[in-house]
């Protein structure tokens, strides 16, 4: 890091230079030299983000290209969205109600982000994590003997898993 109060750099137009100390003598007393003011210290920034430099050059030269060439870089023009965007646009565009429809989605951001505090804030408590993993490992072991180790009950569940797929979905 740079100090701030450096000296200021000095050049001297003398071909003879012999000794590095008598240089810097004859430099301050010679008429003929010329000073550069010092720079600031660069900016600390908290993070190093490189990538952002180097966005912020791509998108200076896609906007010296596009006003050298009067039209939008290949690279821009040429490329085409994903299928799964095609797919949303065209959903987005059937949807009716869009207020409700972004409505819903804001809500289940908000729950989802409230419940994963809530998680969080019962997880730094100092037994309850123990005894939740606890029941949650018996539960998986109870459901699994009852509806996945017998034949029978595993085409139960099946058929109740497609009855409510088909109540949920309707049936048409």
């Amino acid at each position: 890091m740079a100090s701030a109060s450096s000296t200021p750099l000095s050049i001297s137009s003398s071909s003879s230079l012999v000794d590095a100390k008598a240089s810097r003598q004859s430099a301050v007393a010679s008429p003929q030299c010329v000073s550069l003011p010092t720079l600031p210290p660069p900016p600390v920034h908290p993070q190093n983000r490189p990538w952002k430099a180097t966005a912020y050059c791509r998108k200076i030269a896609r906007n010296v290209m596009t006003m050298a060439t009067g039209e939008a870089p290949a690279e821009v023009a040429s490329t085409e969205l994903p299928e799964i965007v095609k797919t949303v646009q065209e959903a987005w565009d059937k949807v009716e109600d869009k207020y409700a429809v972004s409505s819903l989605a804001v809500a289940g951001g908000v729950a989802l982000w409230g419940s994963a505090g809530l998680i969080s804030a019962i997880d730094r408590l100092p037994l309850i994590p123990g005894v939740f993993e606890i029941v949650g490992i018996g539960y998986t072991g109870w459901f699994a003997y009852k509806n996945l180790v017998f034949k029978p009950d595993r085409e139960a569940l099946i058929a109740k898993i497609k009855d409510t797929y088909k109540e949920v979905i309707g049936s048409s």
